[in-house]
C-alpha cells in the first residue's frame, strides 16, 4: 500500500466535518478541485470508497467506510495539528499541565522537583483551574491534567492516583469540634468560607452541609485551598478543604477529618495521543512515586478499573 500523506488525511477530514468539498477548500486554501483530488486519491490509496457525492451537489455523505474514518479521527487529529503548531511556534520543548490550585500549591514541587531531573530544560507550564481542564487538553491548550472529576472521555484518558479525606476547618478559638453527624446543625448561622461555584470541592461541601434542607449560603469564595484557609485563618469562617492542606504548624486553627464523606479521588489525565510519551509517562510515575502514600490513600484494586460513584 501506498503512504498516507497528512495532506490527504487532513483534506478527508476537513470534507467530511464540513459536509462539503468546496468548505473544505476554504479552510485548507485549495481549490475545489484540489480538494477533490485528495480525496480521491486516499480512497485509491485505501482501495475503497469514503465519499458519495452527485455531480453539481454541493453536499456530500461518508459511506460506511468514511464514517469508521472519520469517527477514528476526530477529535484526536485537531488536537494533533494544534500542538504540532504550536510546537512549530515555539522551538523549547515544554509540558503545559491543568491542576487545582491547592494540589499544585501544597503536593506538586516534590513531584515538579524529581521531574526535572530527568528533563531540566524543559519549561512546564502550569494552569491552575479545577474547572474545564478536559476541555483545554482537548482543544491543544493542555498536554496533561490533574484532575479530582472524572471525565468519562476516551479522548482524555484517566489514570486513578489515590484518593484523600476532606477536613472540617474553623478558627481555633471557636473550640472543640462537634460531631460529624452534627456538623450540618453546627454550621448554621455561621460563615461558610469556601470555593468559586462549579468546583468539585464546594460541590461536595454544600451538598454535605445542606443536607435535612438546610440553607447553605457562602460567605466568602475563592479559587483555592490556601486562599480559603487563609481566610479561616483570619477567623473569617470555617471551610471544609483538603485534609493534606492542614499540618502541625497550622495552630490558630483546628480541624477534624470527616470520615463521614466520600474520599475524594484524584486522576492523571493526558491527550490519548501522548499516552506513551516519555515525558508525560515520566509525570505519571514521579506522580505515583510522590502523592501516593505521603499524600494520597493507594487505590484498591476495585478502583483501578471503575468510575467514581
Amino acid at each position: 500500500m501506498a503512504k498516507i500523506s497528512l495532506t490527504l488525511i487532513q483534506t478527508f477530514y476537513q470534507v467530511a466535518r464540513h459536509g462539503s468539498f468546496s468548505g473544505a477548500a476554504r479552510d485548507l486554501n485549495l481549490s475545489y478541485q484540489s480538494a477533490a483530488n485528495h480525496v480521491r486519491r486516499l480512497e485509491q490509496i485505501l482501495q475503497g470508497k469514503l465519499i458519495d457525492s452527485e455531480q453539481g451537489a454541493k453536499r456530500i455523505s461518508l459511506t460506511p467506510r468514511g464514517r469508521a474514518l472519520y469517527s477514528l479521527l476526530h477529535p484526536e487529529l485537531d488536537i494533533m495539528l494544534e500542538r504540532l503548531t504550536k510546537l512549530i511556534e515555539n522551538q523549547r520543548s515544554s509540558l503545559r499541565v491543568g491542576m487545582p490550585q491547592a494540589i499544585f500549591f501544597y503536593l506538586f514541587p516534590r513531584v515538579l522537583s524529581r521531574f526535572r531531573e530527568a528533563f531540566p530544560e524543559m519549561e512546564f507550564a502550569v494552569y491552575e483551574r479545577d474547572t474545564v481542564l478536559a476541555e483545554l487538553v482537548k482543544n491543544g491548550s493542555l498536554d496533561v491534567c490533574i484532575s479530582e472529576r472524572y471525565f468519562g472521555d476516551p479522548v482524555v484518558p484517566q489514570r486513578l492516583l489515590g484518593s484523600y479525606r476532606l477536613s472540617l476547618v474553623y478558627p481555633e478559638a471557636w473550640g472543640e469540634p462537634p460531631a460529624q453527624q452534627d456538623i450540618p446543625r453546627w454550621a448554621e448561622g455561621r460563615p461558610f468560607i469556601t470555593y468559586e461555584p462549579g468546583q468539585t470541592l464546594r460541590n461536595l461541601a454544600v451538598d454535605f452541609l445542606g443536607r435535612d434542607g438546610a440553607i447553605v449560603q457562602p460567605a466568602v469564595s475563592t479559587s483555592g485551598s490556601s486562599s480559603v484557609k487563609r481566610c479561616v485563618e483570619e477567623g473569617l469562617g470555617f471551610s471544609i478543604i483538603p485534609s493534606w492542606c492542614v499540618g502541625p504548624e497550622d495552630v490558630s486553627i483546628r480541624s477534624t477529618k470527616l470520615t463521614n464523606l466520600p474520599e475524594v479521588r484524584v486522576y492523571f489525565g493526558n491527550a490519548g495521543f501522548l499516552q506513551k510519551h516519555p515525558m508525560v509517562q515520566q509525570l505519571f510515575e514521579d506522580c505515583r512515586r510522590e502523592l501516593v502514600g505521603p499524600v494520597l490513600d493507594p487505590p484498591r484494586s476495585s478502583e483501578l478499573s471503575l468510575p467514581p460513584v
